[in-house]
């Protein structure tokens, strides 16, 4: 069995983010309003590593904020704490998240020098006028010129991406996914906005100015998204928010298309699409389907959905 890949995750919430996106509160999201000092970040690894499986493929990842726009002193703390761990082998490597518009070759020079493996820059969407909307702060050209740099100094690129941000259509998505892969990422994260409180876009939802996508209107578009991604080799390393407390309890958002297994929704759609494809769109027809063994409850649909849609499907599993 091929081992499996672990990210131990440091949350550092909006650190040295310039501005406030306009859907963006992070610590609504996660449900976290402290931000971990580096002392506390070796806690959380040995923890994590404590529970890991040995044989793993693990990653420390640095998620939320905008990592590379703290000063490079303050970066440092972190990696300090961080790198030891690749250095004696427990850890395969370093990945962060930040913007397009905090890379420099310094910057790049001194992840390098850290450990660090994997940047994912903040993309969000690949057309400017949808950027604008959202209050982003930063060009397609700007993700552009990032992304080349990161491959430039050999590292591997994640491009994340959101859909449903204001002025955004599923053309729009689909071409920021074929941008994604021009640009030359080998993973990406595909986030349905949701509407948080105490952000611009809560203001523009309670005045009528904004409708956030409906949940199948954006298992729809992932589905289509999933696929392209899929064609092209790059991993989708996420297709949903992770469902923190705040985001189970409600408190979190206002609207938008939340579900605690989005994933498993969008997964169940395209095996239903598979699946009507191989009836010849007769679902009542009788059929053997033959499934990864992975893929079993995708295809079984969530909550049974697809076994309830073709009750004279059986399905097995590939050996």
């Amino acid at each position: 069995m091929a081992a499996k890949h672990r990210v131990i995750p440091i949350f550092i919430p909006q650190k040295a983010c310039p501005f406030r996106c306009a859907y963006c509160n992070q610590f609504a999201i996660a449900g976290q309003d402290h931000i971990l000092s580096p002392e506390e970040v070796d806690g959380i690894i040995q923890q994590h590593l404590a529970t890991i499986p040995e044989g793993s493929h693990i990653r420390i990842a640095f998620f939320g904020g905008s990592f590379t726009g703290m000063s490079i002193e303050e970066q440092n703390q972190y990696l300090d704490v961080a790198y030891p761990y690749v250095q004696n082998g427990k850890v395969e490597g370093i990945q962060l998240s930040t913007r397009p518009d905090y890379i420099t070759p310094d910057i790049l020079e001194n992840l390098q020098r850290h450990g660090v493996s994997l940047i994912e820059l903040g993309a969000q969407s690949l057309d400017d006028e949808v950027l604008q909307a959202a209050h982003r702060g930063h060009t397609v050209q700007q993700v552009q010129e990032a992304s080349s740099m990161i491959r430039q100094h050999d590292f591997e690129l994640g491009l994340q991406m959101m859909i449903g941000l204001p002025g955004d259509t599923r053309a729009k998505a689909l071409s920021t996914a074929q941008l994604i892969a021009d640009f030359g990422a080998t993973c990406t994260r595909i986030y349905p906005t949701l509407v948080v409180p105490h952000t611009r876009l809560a203001n523009d939802y309670a005045e009528g100015r904004y409708k956030p996508l409906a949940l199948e209107e954006a298992v729809d578009w992932c589905k289509d998204l999933y696929l392209f991604f899929q064609e092209k080799d790059i991993t989708v390393l996420r297709m949903g928010l992770h469902p923190s407390e705040g985001l189970l309890s409600g408190s979190g958002y206002l609207a938008g298309p939340f579900h605690v297994s989005f994933k498993e929704l969008v997964m169940s759609a395209i095996w239903h699409d598979r699946i009507m494809e191989q009836l010849h769109g007769e679902p009542l027809a009788e059929a053997i389907i033959t499934v990864p063994a992975g893929e079993i409850n995708y295809a079984v649909g969530y909550g049974g959905a697809n076994k309830k849609r073709f009750p004279n499907v059986s399905f097995l599993i590939e050996k």
